[in-house]
């Protein structure tokens, strides 16, 4: 059964309008050097040939900013699934294998309008999603590199038709120029959302983001309604421990399989210091997003956090603001896509307006086909208005989308 027979068939989403909270972007290879004068199109990235004859993305001259050149998406021409059985996990398939969807606007909302789906929230890959990568480059190629990705979602965005809503990259590094970067994604670029690697500390010397140092942007991401979102794999952190979670002698499919698993799980130190630090208790007014990280794990954090911040206070030293609990409830969102479990039995201990529904199109991991029904499948116990609220109506409001 295709989107179009769900979307029919369901009394509930016959009005609503599906918002998918993490969907993935197809970097053309031209993106950066078809927008930058010709002096430039050496030091933004670009793909030419390595020292071996494969193609490399380069910047900054002849800086690796990616040994291998793939689409990051698993779903063919065709619209058939590649398995990861088969996929070459060190470079995938090339553009010219995958979905038009992958990378053009007009062809994505194409693909939504068969899969019952009005909007989708979307990340790029090749700056990392945090644009963690570019944290050790020439601060000018760095600050251009930011720039020209920003104008290139704001056009996909516009191409469109207002359906594929693109996060900013925030270029964490420089704070100054990152608040104006910020202001000039909401007012003039029209972008909905940030994206930010949550531990800029992770091999720099930045501080943590909990840090007088930071405050500027938060109040810019207050004052302006930006949610900021935590991709999973945004630091250097998190990726070293994607490396390192497999036993020594597994084959690549394993390893991948371990990998994510682990990648995904590791948001949950992401948002235990979120909770117990003081920045949400300091910028009431902000949203935080966890993208691609899953549900099932969420309650077990919260419940071990207010465990020992609540339970046992000594004399005077007790915790001097709002609980763990309280804090998710009031500004952190997570979102799901092949769990069963969790959002079917868990969402009322999350709460209901916390979570957000996503497919993680067209990555290796991607719930496709027949994402919508899944969704509406495991969120039948809640029935019609936590379903109206997870797969649409949360993320609307988030966002601030023109539904």
């Amino acid at each position: 059964m295709d989107g179009d027979t769900a979307l029919k068939g369901s009394k509930v989403l016959q009005d609503l309008k599906v918002v998918d909270a993490d969907t993935h972007f197809s970097e053309p290879h031209d993106l950066w050097t078809s927008r930058v004068p010709e002096s430039w199109r050496s030091k933004v990235p670009h793909v030419r040939p390595g020292p071996k004859g494969r193609p490399h993305w380069y910047i900054n001259g002849d800086e690796i900013l990616q040994k291998k050149v793939g689409a990051s998406s698993v779903i063919r021409t065709d619209g058939s699934k590649q398995s990861f059985w088969e996929w070459d996990i060190r470079s995938g398939m090339s553009l010219e294998e995958v979905t038009p969807a992958s990378y053009d606007a007009k062809a994505r909302t194409q693909f939504m309008d068969q899969q019952g789906i009005w909007a989708q929230i979307v990340y790029g890959n090749i700056l990392g999603f945090g644009a963690h990568r570019l944290t050790k480059l020439d601060p000018e190629v760095a600050r251009v590199t930011v720039q020209v990705y920003n104008d290139a979602m704001s056009d996909f965005q516009r191409d469109s038709g207002d359906r594929c809503f693109p996060q900013a990259l925030a270029p964490f590094w420089d704070i100054k120029f990152a608040v104006k970067e910020v202001e000039r994604c909401a007012r003039d670029l029209k972008l909905r959302g940030v994206t930010i690697c949550p531990e800029p500390h992770a091999g720099s010397d930045l501080p943590p983001l909990h840090d007088p140092h930071w405050d500027p942007l938060w109040d810019a991401c207050s004052e302006l309604e930006l949610p900021i979102n935590f991709h999973v794999g945004s630091s250097e952190f998190s990726l070293d421990a994607w490396m390192q979670s497999t036993w020594p002698g597994l084959d690549n499919q394993r390893k991948l399989v371990i990998g994510n698993s682990q990648l995904e799980l590791y948001n949950a130190r992401i948002l235990a210091n979120l909770l117990t630090c003081d920045l949400l208790p300091r910028f009431p007014k902000t949203k935080w997003v966890l993208v691609e990280s899953g549900l099932c794990w969420v309650p077990f954090i919260i419940e071990r956090l207010e465990w020992q911040l609540l339970d046992t206070p000594f004399q005077d030293k007790g915790l001097k603001q709002p609980g763990p609990r309280e804090l998710f409830k009031n500004q952190v969102y997570s979102c799901f896509w092949f769990e069963e479990a969790a959002p079917s039995r868990l969402l009322d201990v999350i709460g209901f307006d916390n979570v957000l529904f996503e497919s993680d199109f067209p990555h290796a991991t991607c719930l496709y086909p027949g994402a919508v029904e899944h969704g509406l499948k495991v969120l039948q116990p809640w029935g019609e208005e936590v379903t109206r609220k997870v797969m649409g109506g949360n993320a609307a409001r988030l966002y601030k989308l023109p539904v």
